[in-house]
């Protein structure tokens, strides 16, 4: 068990231009499996027209003709959440996900951006409006003190105070092409433009895919970073954490369908949302055994902390997980250099106490040699802290909402 720190908390208002947080789990230090749930459907996919399809194949063509071993695979997509209210009734005696409103139609209150009282309703395109996310979290937190008549009796809940779940991630489909072609595209500026004044959603026209990472923390307290290869698509050289995307393609493959990316469709796993869910927690796992060869066995199950949006991709999402290893720093250094099915992705491995990672900041040498993705993961665990446990008759620190993250874009 780790005792809570008396450190004070790390800067996590850090304004980096190149990463944010969406959302983030800190009430109930992290979310596991079960406390999660997904909604699918074609009506969170991605707009489009005739013209940015054919500018998508055109993006597409072009980068083919250069790297012809890239490989078109489908993507969940990251349309909105909900998150449940922070206290309920129905929590100790259902799994059921208790009255989260979740329609399509459901507008955030005027004045300060706050959702519903019994649910936070928030879609991507609101991600540019500052402290949305935390001022709905914030205002669940004081008001779930009064919450359906009844006092709260402690601080802050951890995660094993609710069995049931309390987010609930809604999702389309969509391609590693389309990413290309929006995300990363010359014109993604002005697709955001046409994405406000057409849909009044600056992503509406975005792949958006949605990413996961880890922060991978050792039997002997260390937390493993990996350095990015030249050789990769993105940030080559950088410091990362092992991550990757969770594959549609598994999840059918799951349900007994066997497909091909491009027949892949929502419908075929609309019935089944739990398998979705269940690929995106072992997707994280399967990312660390295939870029740092740690075994399944040595890894405990992973808590989500929330997500991050990576700004040099216009925004892309990433749902950031910390998770224990019963494996030494030694154990898992000479894992890593025997290779895993993945070790061309990645030249070296780091190793940082948690200590060190708790007070990274924009000031720290090392801040600027980490890519976008562990910049977000590493935001998201400073102020999560899944890994922290109150000592004996000493309450768990309440969430800090004086000094919430930022979440706006940086265009």
């Amino acid at each position: 068990m780790i005792e809570e720190m008396n450190d004070s908390r790390p800067q996590t208002n850090l304004m980096d231009p190149e990463v944010s947080v969406l959302l983030h789990c800190a009430h109930w230090r992290g979310l596991l499996e079960p406390q999660v749930q997904v909604e699918l459907s074609e009506r969170f996919n991605r707009q489009t027209d005739l013209c940015l399809e054919h500018h998508i194949k055109e993006v597409w063509a072009e980068r083919l003709s250069k790297e012809p071993w890239l490989f078109n695979g489908a993507k969940f997509r990251l349309h909105s959440f909900c998150l449940a209210p922070l206290t309920h009734p129905h929590y100790s005696q259902s799994s059921h996900v208790p009255v989260l409103h979740c329609a399509e139609d459901q507008e955030q209150q005027r004045g300060d951006g706050v959702a519903a009282l019994h649910s936070v309703d928030i879609r991507n395109g609101c991600i540019n409006q500052t402290g949305v996310v935390q001022k709905a979290v914030s205002t669940l937190s004081q008001e779930s003190a009064t919450c359906d008549g009844r006092e709260s009796k402690g601080p802050a809940a951890d995660r094993h105070s609710h069995p049931g779940p309390l987010l609930v991630l809604r999702l389309g489909l969509t391609c590693y092409k389309d990413y290309l072609g929006t995300n990363w595209s010359c014109q993604v500026a002005e697709l955001r433009r046409r994405g406000e004044k057409e849909l009044s959603d600056p992503l509406a026209l975005l792949a958006q895919p949605l990413g996961v990472g880890a922060v991978l923390c050792t039997d002997d307290g260390q937390v493993v970073l990996i350095r990015r290869s030249q050789k990769v698509a993105e940030a080559g050289g950088l410091l990362d954490i092992p991550g990757g995307h969770p594959e549609p393609k598994v999840v059918c493959e799951r349900l007994g369908q066997q497909v091909c990316e491009e027949q892949i469709s929502v419908v075929m796993m609309q019935q089944r949302p739990d398998a979705v869910v269940s690929e995106l927690f072992s997707s994280v796992c399967a990312e660390i055994r295939d870029e740092v060869n740690v075994p399944l066995s040595s890894l405990g199950a992973p808590v989500l902390m929330g997500v991050a949006l990576n700004h040099t991709s216009a925004g892309r999402p990433s749902a950031e997980f910390f998770v224990r290893c019963s494996l030494s720093s030694d154990e898992v250094r000479n894992l890593y250099w025997k290779g895993g099915a993945e070790a061309n992705e990645s030249t070296d491995v780091v190793f940082l106490s948690r200590t060190e990672v708790l007070q990274l900041d924009g000031s720290s040498p090392l801040w600027s040699e980490m890519c976008p993705s562990a910049k977000g993961a590493v935001l998201l665990y400073q102020t999560v802290k899944p890994d922290v446990e109150p000592t004996a008759g000493k309450p768990r620190r309440s969430v800090n909402t004086k000094d919430p993250i930022s979440t706006k874009c940086s265009n």
